[in-house]
């Protein structure tokens, strides 16, 4: 085994050397809240992501275990994000959890950092079968976490319908590469891009492999027409564990896209630029118009969710226009601003949501946060920003998003994208309605109740900084931009 191996693997030998380090140590801490297990897991997560910005800065792409393993800057700075959005999702988190009853043992905690493993494993797999453990070790520890509240119905059902559609998903995804295997000969990434590339395959056997892998693909994405599970299981699940199955899975998920379509299958993009075209269009008209129906706040932002991957897709399929590869940087790099931005937004508003609900109150409805202004206008003020985001109003980072990845639509000249990017802009302006009606409720409906919502300081601090950068990247979106499209040059240039 070479040296080059096992620097590539570094963060995650960390990570799970820590969690099970963690895990024993949680056998001996006896306070309520598991204050020992909160702050170690919270340093290991810390170490990882300077460990992977300082692997993402040198720039350097190697591979280890025979190809398995890729460590190149977009992977390496989508773990960093990764480790950083675990690490604020815990801190939101951890008072939800502990007056809920959920700590009673650290299995909160270590099933977190296993979870960010599988999405570690998934962001630098360069095999078949590496990204589909990564995937699955992903998955088994968000079922788990789901179903946390064991004496609570509505989780439990929330986590068997997550189980069932996520093992349907997986078992698309599995087909499909299976029907690649049998057509290429080979599970490395590179080594199928090359049998593709070749045009001595069958191709109607590459695009049937290829139809099972966009589904699995869009499952995890959670866009229309596999969209099912997103609301009930956002809704089911605790607020806590939904953040963490909102955020940071969603750049696991935009990375192995990138793998599988664009490093594997680019030869056929004209197939599956088809596919998310309409994966696309029918998450924005379906997230919108079902998100103005919501009263619950929570199952609002999972079909707000379904239509922000409408976004990211319509990056993803402007990428390659009549065979030539001229605008692919810019369209990949605008889907990864997006991620990364979107992820941020979420990190906040769920937040905000974690932060209200008290003792035996969810504060799930969005009339619930009649009157926030009133008694706390700092949580009012970072729902706003959220929202704004959201919705793609100036200056907040979500315009700039959903403008990168329109001028890579109109960019690539084609009529059919044009259209395209003006249904995108109509469907952003029905989705600004219901992201407008939670500010004019925080704003100017009476308080229902009289309640003060306090919080610790660490909390509030890291809210404030998470509110703050999602409106000072959308006034200077360029440093963020610039890294997304240097990191996607690279990986092409690979």
């Amino acid at each position: 085994m070479n040296k080059i191996s096992w620097i590539a693997v570094y963060p995650e030998v960390v990570l799970l050397v820590m969690a099970c380090v963690i895990a024993l140590v949680d056998l001996r801490v006896t306070s309520p809240r598991r204050t020992l297990t909160y702050v170690l897991t919270l340093l290991t997560l810390g170490v990882v992501a300077v460990m992977q910005a300082l692997y993402a800065s040198g720039g350097e792409t190697f591979y280890g275990f025979g190809n398995m393993v890729v460590s190149d800057a977009m992977g390496n700075w989508l773990k960093c994000f990764a480790a950083i959005a675990m690490m604020v999702t815990l801190v939101y988190g951890r008072p939800y959890a502990a007056s809920r009853d959920m700590l009673r043992g650290g299995e909160m905690f270590t099933l977190a950092m296993f979870s960010l493993i599988g999405i570690f494993v998934m962001i630098s797999g360069n095999n078949f079968l590496v990204i589909y453990l990564g995937l699955e070790l992903l998955t088994l520890s968000s079922y788990a976490l789901v179903a946390l509240r064991r004496d609570n119905a509505t989780a439990t059902e929330a986590a068997m319908k997550y189980f069932v559609l996520g093992a349907m998903a997986s078992g698309f995804l599995l087909y499909g590469l299976s029907m690649l295997y049998g057509a290429t000969g080979s599970l490395d990434i590179g080594a199928v891009s090359q049998a593709v590339s070749s045009g001595r395959i069958n191709h109607q056997v590459l695009v049937f492999g290829l139809v099972f892998i966009v589904a699995g693909l869009a499952f995890k994405l959670g866009a229309v027409p596999f969209h099912m599970w997103v609301p009930d299981v956002y809704q089911g699940a605790p607020t806590a564990v939904t953040l963490m199955i909102g955020g940071a899975p969603k750049l696991a998920a935009f990375a192995i896209v990138i793998r599988l379509l664009v490093e594997g299958l680019l030869p056929l993009a004209i197939d599956w630029q088809q596919m998310l075209a309409v994966l696309a269009i029918g998450s924005l008209l379906v997230g919108n118009l079902a998100a103005i129906a919501q009263t619950n706040l929570k199952r609002m932002l999972a079909y707000s969710t379904i239509s922000q991957m409408g976004f990211v897709l319509l990056g993803l399929m402007s990428g390659v226009v009549n065979g030539n590869m001229l605008s692919a940087a810019n369209a990949y790099g605008a889907s990864m601003f997006y991620v990364v931005s979107y992820v941020l937004t979420t990190l906040a508003a769920f937040g905000i949501i974690l932060l209200l609900a008290r003792e035996g109150f969810e504060s799930e409805e969005i009339t619930d946060l009649a009157g926030l202004n009133q008694h706390s206008p700092l949580y009012a003020g970072v729902m706003a920003i959220c929202m704004l985001s959201m919705a793609g109003i100036p200056p907040m980072v979500g315009f700039y998003a959903k403008l990168s990845v329109l001028q890579a639509l109109i960019a690539s000249g084609q009529a059919f994208y044009m259209g395209v990017a003006l249904f995108a802009v109509f469907m952003s302006l029905i989705g600004a309605f219901y992201y407008l009606r939670v500010i004019k409720v925080m704003y100017f409906d009476a308080p229902i109740t009289a309640t003060t919502v306090s919080a610790s300081t660490h909390v509030r601090v890291v809210l404030s900084i998470n509110g703050l950068l999602v409106l000072v990247l959308g006034i200077l979106p360029g440093g963020l931009m610039t890294l997304c499209a240097q990191a996607i040059m690279k990986m092409l240039g690979t």
